[in-house]
């Protein structure tokens, strides 16, 4: 075999077919091409061998594409069956040119350089996308599979939003007593007052570096090892922090500071790769599972939201509510450990976790070396197969990545930095509305709950497509709510005096637009990701998406700084 050609459908796959190249038909099918009486777009049909039932060519500019729908014999293991009980199958080749096809013994071939236009391409993912009504595909009962990519969606981030929603108890902690009423000035004054950008800091740093990891990891650790891994080091560092919430580290608060900084980067490292990985995984699933994990992430802000709303209310001892935090995020990370290792025995997600057929995976006998005729070789410029393509991915991924980076860059810009500094205009009332309840009301559950809606919507809306210009321009569009936080009453106001927005009413609508926007679009653009490459691309695709929201929070966090600045 000369080296240059990739597998288009590995024969070993139905070793008791005969998959056999028609000259006769592409013959035909070229004639009529060129003598227009197959117009772009149409369709025609031919009569075919035994072995199938139709075959379907359709010319678009100047690729034929010719699909065989039909039905496969059944191996001759069980013989006398009825041809309608025989398996049902979908095969589909594209077709540039005779000299584009190379036949082997185990498989069928076309040259790396031949490509595909982008209408032939949606073509095609469509009719796969979209099979004949003979090829069954199990339902999922009682929606289990979603109920459990939900589950872990929340799993993902709730621990992540308790740590951080905790801030009194950090407060507390970070004294240098023990007692908050003793009027002692805690000595640890500076460490206090940059907590929160020492968090930022070692949860970015090991949220990237874990990133590019999984990436590697992905051909050579399987998902199963890495997603379990990964939840049961967080729950290993939950359970520490929850021994810690009842243990008097007054004498030794840099100490407890150090262990607390240590726990949150590896709590984020390993988030990150447990959420990147189900989330790759995920694109092997029709949308909805994406969507319903990237639903459940929104669930736990909303819960973590919830929780520090009735922390405010009911709780007299900061201690005593961390620890209902902690030990809630203990019991739904066991939750999710059990959750994941029932997901293989639904019938539902073993059909789609079926392994893939990856292009440079050869079936048939052992590999014979490169010289022999019939070695297949790898293509030009291919790369060590453990390791997965990235600028194919970057290349089909371009412009999601661009939508999912900057709508997170606007989301960033303003929350949390702008919007937990709106004031109502009635806080000289003193009621407790407009003082104690009005941020964590108007910013933290309000954003939360609409960004939730906003995922969830698109489980049954999904407008507008992956290659749609609308995408981009509604993404663009979301820049005009900066401007709208800032003339609202933020303060301190030091440089822009002017406030235009007059009214409490006014957070409230631009933070649900803010939130319905985000979760509603950047929901799209992560969904559609893993569905533009080929499958077995799908869960570094993944990754590389999470790679775009990380980003996108890294730029909007360091340039938020900036929008204070000049507020």
């Amino acid at each position: 075999m000369v080296s240059g050609w990739h597998p288009v459908f590995p024969r070993s796959a139905f070793p008791w077919v005969s998959i056999t190249s028609s000259p006769t038909l592409i013959s035909q099918m070229r004639k009529s091409r060129h003598s227009g009486e197959i117009e772009p777009e149409s369709e025609t049909s031919w009569e075919p061998g035994p072995q199938f039932q139709m075959v379907v060519c359709s010319s678009l500019g100047t690729t034929h594409f010719c699909f065989f729908v039909g039905v496969l014999p059944l191996p001759p293991s069980h013989p006398g069956k009825e041809p309608r009980q025989a398996w049902p199958a979908l095969a589909a080749v594209a077709m540039a040119s005779e000299d584009d096809f190379h036949h082997s013994s185990n498989s069928t071939y076309r040259t790396a350089s031949s490509s595909l236009r982008t209408d032939q391409e949606t073509l095609l993912e469509k009719l796969l996308d979209h099979p004949p009504p003979g090829l069954q595909r199990p339902e999922d009962r009682f929606h289990g599979t979603y109920i459990i990519f939900f589950s872990l969606g929340i799993g993902g981030l709730l621990p992540w939003n308790f740590f951080i929603t905790a801030k009194e108890y950090w407060v507390f902690k970070l004294r240098n007593c023990s007692n908050p009423a003793s009027g002692e000035e805690p000595v640890g004054s500076d460490i206090l007052n940059y907590f929160e950008s020492y968090l930022t800091v070692a949860s970015t740093i090991s949220s990237v570096l874990c990133l590019m990891a999984n990436f590697l990891l992905v051909n050579r650790v399987p998902v199963r090892v890495r997603v379990l891994a990964s939840l049961t080091v967080m729950l290993a560092i939950f359970l520490v922090m929850t021994v810690l919430v009842k243990v008097d580290t007054s004498s030794w608060t840099s100490g407890f500071f150090a262990v607390t900084i240590i726990c949150m980067a590896i709590l984020s490292g390993t988030s990150t790769i447990f959420n990147s990985s189900v989330f790759g995984m995920t694109g092997s699933f029709p949308m909805r599972n994406s969507q319903a994990l990237i639903s459940g992430g929104a669930m736990g802000g909303t819960v973590s939201a919830v929780a520090l709303l009735v922390d405010l209310a009911a709780s007299s001892d900061v201690t005593d509510s961390t620890l209902a935090f902690f030990l809630t995020a203990d019991v739904f990370l066991g939750l999710c450990v059990g959750l994941y290792l029932l997901l293989p025995r639904l019938e539902y997600a073993r059909f789609y976790l079926r392994p893939a057929w990856p292009a440079h995976v050869f079936s048939g006998e052992d590999q014979a070396p490169q010289d022999s005729p019939s070695a297949p070789l790898a293509a030009p410029g291919s790369h060590d197969p453990s390791i997965p393509p990235l600028r194919p991915i970057l290349k089909r991924t371009a412009g999601l990545g661009f939508c999912v980076v900057y709508l997170f860059f606007i989301t960033s810009l303003v929350f949390p930095a702008i919007s937990t500094n709106i004031e109502s205009l009635d806080k000289g009332s003193g009621s407790p509305w407009t003082t104690k309840f009005f941020v964590p009301l108007t910013t933290f559950l309000l954003f939360n709950f609409a960004d939730l809606c906003g995922r969830q919507v698109t489980a049954w809306i999904q407008v507008p497509g992956p290659r749609s210009k609308v995408l981009p321009g509604l993404v663009l569009l979301r820049t005009c709510l900066l401007p709208l936080f800032m003339f609202c009453n933020y303060q301190p106001r030091v440089r822009l005096h002017t406030v235009l927005f007059r009214s409490d009413l006014y957070p409230v609508l631009f933070t649900s637009l803010l939130g319905l926007s985000n979760g509603y679009l950047s929901t799209l653009a992560l969904m559609y990701g893993p569905k533009i490459v080929p499958r077995e691309l799908a869960e570094a695709t993944g990754v590389v998406m999470s790679f775009y929201v990380c980003l996108g929070l890294v730029l909007g966090s360091a340039c938020s700084a900036l929008l204070v600045h000049l507020i």
